[in-house]
């Protein structure tokens, strides 16, 4: 019999459609929803449970009470600050174990998944259920970037890895050699729209978006989709750079069809592994 899986839903579609795979594939799914941040048709046809972040409790006995075994994270998530979260207090206990641990989004998700692994769930990665959503090596669409552009790539890849070991951020806009903005706290759309007013003259630059190098594979993977090609498009620039086999492409055929019609390459590259010391 095949274990019963549970998705911490975060915003967007990716939810329903992992729900709508392991359902297929003859698993019984349960769904944890956040207030603020989950789709209300992600949960349409599936046992949920809203919730608020600092339920713990209330979370942690729904997947027992279900026999769920294995969890999966998925979808965007604003990080949320702890007057927002309102832990009780099996919450406040895994707050101040995780502590200062937490400072940025890698570590704050590395202390929830060593916290759900102590209750005894396998946490697995969106790839292990969609595999068919990680970029491939090589050109998606019609579009390749030139030598100009592979430059620019290359210096990308650079400095979104060295931000990235920070756990700041997982990508960066590059535009003949030069960077146009690294992605914080805003995420990449808000990104690639802080960078269009910066543009200089001569071809556009560069979106690079690869995961950062310390980064549980299960966890926040670089995510592009027809959005960012929409908000590529309308900054300027000439292409999107992602990591393959490390970024998760939504809706491929309307990403490709979007970034064909406005002129833009989309590019799945590989990143070398980080030297060990």
């Amino acid at each position: 019999m095949a274990v019963k899986l549970a998705i911490f839903a975060g915003g967007g579609e990716l939810p329903a459609r992992l729900a709508e795979a392991a359902r297929g594939s003859g698993r019984d799914v349960f769904m944890v929803a956040f207030e603020g941040h989950t789709l209300a048709s992600a949960v349409v046809g599936v046992p949920h449970l809203w919730s608020r972040f600092g339920a713990a409790s209330a979370i942690l006995d729904f997947l027992h009470g279900h026999g769920v075994t294995e969890l999966v994270l998925a979808g965007p998530v604003r990080r949320p600050s702890i007057t927002e979260i309102m832990p009780d207090w099996r919450a406040t206990k895994f707050l101040a174990r995780i502590g200062a641990r937490a400072l940025g989004d890698d570590g704050f998700l590395r202390g929830i998944v060593r916290g759900l692994e102590e209750e005894g769930f396998r946490v697995v990665g969106i790839q292990d259920i969609l595999s068919d959503l990680l970029a491939p090596v090589g050109a998606l669409g019609a579009l390749m970037p030139d030598a100009a552009a592979e430059a620019d790539i290359a210096r990308g890849i650079e400095v979104a890895r060295m931000v990235g070991a920070l756990d700041v951020g997982q990508a960066v806009v590059v535009q003949q050699g030069l960077v146009l903005g690294v992605e914080a706290i805003e995420g990449t759309d808000a990104l690639i729209n802080r960078c269009g007013p910066l543009r200089r003259d001569g071809v556009g630059g560069v979106l690079v978006k690869v995961k950062k190098p310390q980064q549980d594979r299960r966890l926040d993977l670089p995510t592009v989709g027809v959005q960012t090609v929409q908000s590529a498009a309308a900054a300027g620039l000439r292409g999107i750079a992602i990591e393959a086999g490390g970024t998760l492409v939504m809706d491929r055929p309307a990403l490709v069809a979007a970034a064909d019609g406005a002129g833009l390459f989309v590019v799945g590259v590989t990143v070398d592994p980080p030297r060990s010391s």
